[in-house]
């Protein structure tokens, strides 16, 4: 009996889809911490991580709605509040270190997490970690210190405490998407963005609280796109984990320092310097070179998963 192959949609292998799902995810965070950066001069950034969250939760729940009350329901509820828990403690941390480290350590730490995710997912979910893909992620990461280049702005000249609260964010928001993989395969995307957003929402609640400043009524609408955008973001991340091995689209999350460094030239005028658009070209062709071996290895299996 031949066998199913594996799926092609429009031409496109799950894997190359994934890394699609995954580039736009990272535009709409890109699009969305832009905006966020902008509002940290007035708000608190614990009143705005919760409200964003909120937001999303409220946004989330008539779509989820209208599918069917049943569709709110998970066939893992523990390892929903669990993947809560990771995030929120993964924010915890970020937002303690963010006063104390610079924007080179910040981004430099936080490209990190792609690599966490790799051996999390070889460790822990089983996925085959390919050369390639290897290659990609290393690449990529090597983009990342090109343009961000921490050793020429006085970074890590010691450890600082702030240094280990963020390498500590790493690995569980790492976590957290390990765990968002494993919650594709028994929940619908939307249902397990939908947690997501409830449980790191009440999660994040008394230190919104404890430093409360209320918005004014631009910033509330300023905030309610954010959980329009930041849900969108969750929502095309989460498909990506559903139809492709999580360590395949990895690579892709690189691009987020090129989205991001657009973003900042059409809201603040940052105009790219010479080393972030060589950052950009080495993240660029990680990228493609890596979806050029999956499209191809893609295609050389599908007769012989056929067959």
């Amino acid at each position: 009996m031949a066998g199913r192959g594996i799926e092609l949609v429009g031409g496109l292998s799950p894997t190359l889809r994934g890394m699609l799902w995954m580039g736009a995810s990272g535009a709409l965070f890109s699009v969305m911490n832009t905006a966020m950066k902008a509002m940290s001069h007035d708000l608190d950034p614990w009143v705005v991580g919760c409200l964003r969250y909120s937001f999303g939760f409220l946004v989330l729940t008539p779509l989820i709605w209208r599918i069917g009350p049943a569709a709110c329901m998970t066939r893992a509820p523990l390892l929903q509040i669990a993947r809560g828990g990771l995030h929120a403690c993964g924010m915890l941390l970020w937002f303690i270190a963010l006063p104390s480290v610079s924007m080179a350590e910040l981004t430099a730490i936080g490209f990190t997490g792609p690599i966490f995710i790799c051996l999390g997912a070889v460790l822990f979910l089983g996925e085959r970690m390919t050369a390639p893909r290897v290659a990609a992620v290393a690449t990529g990461f090597l983009g990342v210190l090109i343009v961000v280049q921490p050793w020429s702005q006085g970074a890590f000249t010691e450890v600082t405490i702030g240094n280990l609260f963020l390498l500590g964010a790493a690995p569980l928001f790492a976590a957290s998407f390990l765990v968002a993989k494993v919650l594709t395969r028994v929940d619908r995307p939307e249902v397990v963005v939908f947690w997501q957003h409830l449980t790191v929402g009440l999660l994040l609640t008394p230190f919104a609280l404890a430093y409360w400043t209320p918005p004014s009524p631009p910033q509330w609408a300023a905030l309610a796109a954010l959980g329009v955008l930041g849900s969108l973001g969750h929502y095309c991340m989460t498909r990506a984990f559903r139809v492709a091995d999580i360590s395949s689209v990895q690579s892709v999350s690189f691009l987020n320092l090129v989205w991001a460094s657009i973003a900042g030239y059409v809201v603040f005028a940052a105009i790219p310097g010479l080393w972030t658009l060589i950052g950009a070209a080495v993240i660029f062709a990680s990228t493609i070179l890596l979806a050029r071996h999956e499209a191809q290895a893609a295609r050389a299996a599908a007769p012989r998963a056929a067959a």
